[in-house]
């Protein structure tokens, strides 16, 4: 069966429209955040209080969601989490206090924890031939890397179409003459809606998995089901070194890269526009090199982490605007290879919970890494602003900017193959 018949099912494309509609939501949401905070505390500081709310429930939550997918069955995980987001995003700005909007938002972000691990583990059970799995003939390689591949295109896609949504949801309140906090109620409901759109999305579709045959004993479950567990397994300690790298430098970049591009290109607003723009080119043309299914997985990923550590770091050095903006695309093409390698070798390399488990392990260190790097790299930054000079004359990002993509070029070399991917007997 070849790439196309594989993606060309039903139920799959009905999961990447609930995530698309959902993810316009969320990226809409996270701006509408980020201002909801600054106009109740007029503070950026208080605004850097929203990266902490990215960090917090990866770091507390994750057990938590561990047991969760791999006790309940994808399809229910799935519904019940965006329904979960549905409730919390209508009453999150219902109240304009920050304790309050803070509060909602950690507990989303929770939920979130809870359906990514179960959505990446529906996409294998969702292209494989129910025949072929009921062989247990070996995954599509080059079909489970496109279908991640477009999953993430669903997902980190939408960050253009929810800025503009926003902006014009802001746009339509004002003209209506609706003030304050009232603005903010229009654009947390119509997120809600996405909510339920990607609830009803699913809800159509019949079997998430996981199949008969993948269900552990429930005394293996209470054994092995854990989050702890699932860090343990080889594949997982195998891969997770790059994904924390490339956590570190997409965090570093994203908390640097406004005063990057202000500071050090005096390249302004529309500078700083061209090179998100850019990175979203560099993001399909990673999807269109990793399409061809050419590379060994774990090959891919340490490559590609390497090549991000290199533009990072260069960006850093060089501090040119044509150099920012061709980065960018090298960036965003190597960052793409580096996630959707990473993800397709634990679902290739796992069945049943265990797979569950590696992404949960795999989604908490990208979010938690990302959100860590970023206030690492922002006071790092502020801290070596304080002295009276910089290295070689550079300007703060610059420095954070350059250590940073040396730091990931280091990590790649914790990334390595394990000798038994499972690290337990082919049973489950």
């Amino acid at each position: 069966m070849g790439v196309k018949e594989r993606l060309n099912r039903p139920d799959f494309w009905r999961l990447m429209v609930g995530q698309t509609v959902s993810s316009l939501g969320d990226w809409m949401g996270t701006l509408a955040l980020m201002y909801f905070v600054l106009e109740l505390s007029d503070s950026t500081t208080a605004v850097g209080g929203v990266l902490v709310l990215r960090l917090l429930p990866s770091a507390l939550g994750a057990p938590v969601a561990a047991r969760i997918v791999t006790r309940w069955r994808r399809r229910q995980v799935m519904m019940y989490s965006n329904l979960v987001m549905m409730g919390m995003a209508l009453v999150l700005p219902v109240v304009p206090l920050l304790w309050w909007v803070y509060f909602w938002a950690f507990a989303i972000e929770l939920a979130a924890l809870v359906f990514l691990p179960a959505r990446d583990a529906s996409i294998p059970f969702l292209i494989e031939d129910p025949e072929e799995r009921k062989h247990g003939d070996e995954h599509d390689t080059g079909a489970l890397e496109v279908a991640n591949g477009i999953t993430m295109a669903t997902s980190y896609g939408m960050i253009p179409v929810g800025a503009g949504v926003f902006g014009l949801v802001l746009w339509a309140t004002g003209a209506l003459g609706w003030e304050g906090h009232a603005r903010y109620i229009a654009v947390f409901w119509l997120d809600a809606l996405t909510y339920l759109a990607c609830f009803l999305a699913i809800r159509s579709i019949a079997d998430l998995g996981p199949a008969p045959g993948e269900r552990p004993s429930r005394d293996r479950l209470k054994r092995e089901g854990t989050f702890l567990e699932g860090l343990r397994l080889p594949v997982v300690r195998g891969v997770l070194p790059g994904i924390a790298v490339v956590a570190l430098g997409l965090g570093a970049l994203f908390s640097l890269g406004v005063v990057f591009v202000q500071n050090v290109l005096d390249a302004g607003p529309v500078g700083f526009g061209t090179l998100v723009a850019l990175f979203g080119v560099g993001a399909i043309t990673g999807l269109l090199l990793v399409r061809r299914g050419m590379w060994d997985l774990m090959k891919q990923v340490r490559t590609a982490t390497a090549v991000l550590g290199v533009v990072v770091a260069t960006m850093g050095l060089v501090a040119s605007v044509a150099w920012a903006f061709l980065g960018a695309v090298v960036f965003g093409a190597a960052a793409t290879a580096a996630l959707v390698g990473g993800i397709t070798y634990l679902q290739q390399g796992l069945e049943g919970y265990r797979r569950n488990l590696a992404l949960t392990a795999f989604h908490a260190t990208l979010r938690f890494g990302m959100a860590l790097a970023a206030l690492v790299a922002g006071a790092a930054a502020d801290l070596i602003g304080h002295w009276d000079a910089t290295p070689l004359g550079m300007r703060p990002s610059q420095v954070v900017l350059a250590l940073s993509g040396l730091i990931v070029i280091a990590g790649t070399f914790l990334i390595r193959r394990p000798r038994d991917p499972a690290g337990h007997s082919n049973s489950s």
